[in-house]
This record gives structure tokens, sequence and C-alpha cells, in this order.
């Protein structure tokens, strides 16, 4: 099994506003170091080569990222180990503090290509039933096996 993960985050500006343009310049940078990560399976992309214009809610500035990997320990690496971290720090000069969970992790077989609308599925599945294997954070970190026996 693989790891599908959805992340969403809301825009403090328009994304072609100039307090926000570091973050849009480097999209295709942090995109390409994804592609390029160990583990990496598939990203959500549109034919401008990002997903910040695959618009899942109706406030223009929230933002969509959704990527599979084959398994936790390759997206933190990715994360956390990479120049994406830089620009995770920076998060709060661009992105709102949101009041739900704004991401979430869930595992799928290994040639299925999870669809946005599966994603929020799991991210509504998360906000209302916290970490359980179907839908989870990295707080708990479910494993495939765990699923599984979830299921």
């Amino acid at each position: 099994m693989k790891l599908a993960q959805l992340n969403i985050a809301l825009a403090k500006y328009p994304l072609d506003a100039p307090e926000i343009k570091d973050f849009v310049d480097n999209l295709d940078l942090i995109n390409g170091v994804a592609e390029n990560s160990v583990g990496f399976v598939w990203r959500l992309k549109d034919e401008s080569g990002d997903a910040t214009n695959i618009k899942l809610f109706d406030d223009p500035n929230m933002i969509i990222n959704m990527s599979v990997w084959e398994s936790v320990e390759d997206l933190k690496n990715f994360m956390f180990r990479t120049h994406h971290r830089d620009f995770m720090r920076r998060k709060g000069e661009w992105f709102q503090r949101l009041s739900e969970d704004s991401y979430v992790l869930w595992w799928v077989e290994d040639n299925h290509i999870p669809t946005p609308q599966e994603a929020l599925e799991r991210l509504q599945y998360l906000r209302d039933n916290g970490d359980t294997p179907y839908a989870f954070t990295f707080k708990s970190n479910f494993t495939a096996e765990e699923f599984k026996k979830y299921k």
C-alpha cells in the first residue's frame, strides 16, 4: 500500500499579490524537489504543473496539495529534510491558521490514484472522528496493516 496525503491552506492574499510572490515563485522548485525525492509516487497537478488552480472550496484563496508516497517516512523526509522545510517555516507569512485539521493521511492500494473528492471525504472523516486508521495525522501514524484490519 501507498500513503496518500491532502494538505489545504487558506492564503492570506490572492495568489497574484506581491505579499505571497515568494511562495508562488518557488512552487515549481519545491514540486520538483518532491518529484525527485525518494518514495515519491504521484502528485495532483493541472496543465500549469501545480494544483493552485484546482478549486475544491468556495473560497478562491483555499489551495490544495495532494500526493502519494511509498511511506510515511518518505513523506516526512521530503517535508522536513529538504528545501521544503524552509518554506514550511514561513507558512505563517502566507497562510491563515485554520481551526480544523488542514491535512490528512490515508492508505491507498498500490495502483490507486486518489481523487480530490476522496481526499476531501478523508479530511472530513478525520475532522469528525479524530485519528483512525481510515484517516489520520502524523500524530497517530497508523500503518497500512492497521488500516487493513480496520476495514
